[in-house]
């Protein structure tokens, strides 16, 4: 089983000027596997795709990701060009992951998708995506989305591209096993994972589908200092049968390796870690991050 060590910025990150760049050259000089960007319109983190591409044409192995890529809402097909010629300028370093968007008030407004139709567009769009990624004519007839002979090139590097929901809700699982081709939820426990895991594999059996051993991995947040406020409160509210905080959030290095070893002995081998105290200045961000390198790296195979 092949371990990678992925790093992750928030939907709070403040990395949206040129300090972005440092930081992404930190990771590729310290051998990071993979970048992933999550996306807030309302919020300060800067807009996936438009970073990806950035960070893509700064690198030479760094794999981009989005975690998550809100789809309900965008065109599947323009998106689907988009991510392609991505994919093809990146040298096949995409991992796309997408999800159907927070339930606030203020993104709903901004994707302008109504929250009980979410769902079912996610599920057309994301086979629309396909379609142009590995048909040469797309021919698709649904409720949200209709197409006649569309012709959608570059096709991507990838033949195609491995798409990555996350989630644990019953729902959320169900669909990981009809439509993706990995897993990579946040804030769980290695328990919730085993048990998720299995929900996952027998719908996939019942939709003639497989999920590759090493597609399933785990976001870990992990903290830098005290755990925000908001978000410890927010867990407290979700997770009541936790007695200790630090079963979803290690609070230090030898935490967090003791995680990653609990998560990969239930078959967890991608790993994306992301902090909920971010250094201030660009010179902070490269100590840290030589710091969470000296710890984390040595664990990939």
């Amino acid at each position: 089983m092949k371990i990678r060590i992925g790093y992750g910025l928030g939907v709070r990150t403040g990395l949206n000027d040129e300090s972005f760049g440092t930081v992404v050259d930190a990771l590729e000089r310290l051998h990071f596997d993979s970048l992933w960007l999550s996306e807030r319109i309302g919020g300060a983190a800067p807009d996936p795709l438009v970073a990806m591409s950035y960070a893509a044409g700064r690198t030479k192995k760094l794999k981009v990701g989005m975690s998550v890529m809100v789809l309900p809402g965008r065109n599947p097909v323009i998106l689907a060009k988009e991510l392609a010629t991505l994919d093809r300028m990146s040298g096949g370093r995409l991992l796309p992951a997408f999800g159907l968007g927070v339930a606030d008030g203020h993104e709903q407004q901004a994707f302008g998708v109504e929250r009980t139709e979410r769902a079912a567009i996610f599920d057309e769009a994301l086979t629309v995506m396909r379609a142009c990624w590995t048909q040469e004519r797309v021919n698709h007839s649904g409720r949200f989305f209709h197409y006649e002979d569309l012709r959608v090139e570059p096709k991507p590097r990838q033949s195609p591209p491995d798409v990555w929901l996350g989630g644990i809700a019953p729902s959320e699982l169900k669909r990981v096993g009809r439509l993706a081709d990995g897993w990579l939820p946040s804030f769980v426990t290695p328990a919730d994972v085993e048990k998720a895991r299995s929900v996952i594999e027998e719908v996939a059996r019942q939709h003639d589908r497989e999920i590759e051993d090493e597609h399933y991995g785990v976001l870990i947040p992990y903290a830098n200092g005290d755990v925000p406020p908001a978000v410890l409160e927010n867990l407290r509210t979700r997770r009541p049968d936790l007695a200790d905080i630090n079963e979803l959030i290690p609070s230090n290095w030898e935490q967090l390796g003791a995680l990653v070893r609990r998560f990969v002995d239930v078959g967890t081998s991608k790993f994306v870690i992301l902090p909920l105290n971010e250094p201030g200045s660009a010179e902070a961000w490269v100590s840290h991050l030589e710091e969470a390198a000296t710890t984390v790296i040595p664990w990939q195979t």
